[in-house]
């Protein structure tokens, strides 16, 4: 749901766990960043970043735990990331001293709360991070009953616009066969891929089913997020989650 310059999950999370998705909309970035650009990484003016970072960490009340994101199946206490960005792509939270922070421009952005709001954790999930493991050992670092866990997918490339060649799909169907249903061949090697349906398959075969969200395009929807896969050189957003005490 957009509220302002940002997307709120919609799914029924406890009441002392908040989280948020940043648009590209409210912030001081100009050109292919304009305008909420949050990547540090991706040649924007430094200076508009700290600004953008700024404007985004007053609508939160703890600090914010930006990771080093690598396309890796890396899990990390989000604490620990808040004075320096640690190499990672999730972050797990108990203490309610951070929030779990991961940044995208078309991969998809996954949130984590349990049931009874004593965990929370986001992990950034671009396909090799996905077919890597990357949910498994968010979830595994949660330290919860998978049936307790509740997840909500962020704004990711949607299954209408992610064409992919045959290595993708060898990296998800020679392990998972039923993966074969989230993609659409169109001739000569290349599929569309609903990275959305793959990530429900994974989490279901670890055991969690409350699955929310996933209903937009970064690449469609141009005015509301940004997209690598359609831009090239573009702003990132961020989706954060975190435990109010």
């Amino acid at each position: 749901m957009l509220n302002g310059n940002f997307l709120s999950p919609v799914w029924p999370a406890p009441e002392n766990v908040r989280a948020l998705v940043t648009t590209r909309q409210g912030g001081v970035s100009e050109g292919v960043f304009s305008s909420l650009n949050v990547g540090a990484h991706v040649g924007d003016v430094a200076e508009h970043v700290a600004e953008n970072r700024a404007r985004v960490q007053s609508a939160v009340s703890v600090p914010l735990a930006y990771l080093n994101q690598t396309h890796s199946p890396d899990v990390v206490q989000a604490a620990e990331s808040v004075s320096s960005a640690l190499d990672a792509d999730a972050s797990v939270d108990r203490s309610g001293k951070a929030a779990c922070a991961v940044m995208t421009a078309d991969c998809l952005p996954v949130l984590f709360c349990d049931r009874a709001g004593t965990v929370v954790a986001a992990a950034h999930a671009g396909w090799r991070g996905l077919a890597a493991g990357v949910l498994e050992n968010t979830v595994a670092a949660m330290q919860a009953d998978p049936a307790d866990i509740l997840a909500w997918f962020g704004p990711a490339i949607g299954p209408d616009a992610f064409e992919v060649g045959q290595d993708v799909w060898d990296a998800f169907c020679r392990k998972l066969p039923e993966a074969k249903t989230a993609f659409r061949s169109i001739g000569e090697g290349k599929y569309l891929a609903d990275i959305y349906a793959l990530a429900r398959l994974i989490l279901a075969k670890i055991g969690v089913t409350a699955v929310y969200g996933g209903e937009h395009c970064t690449v469609l929807e141009r005015n509301n997020f940004f997209s690598y896969r359609r831009d090239g050189q573009t702003g990132r957003m961020v989706s954060l989650i975190w435990l109010e005490k």
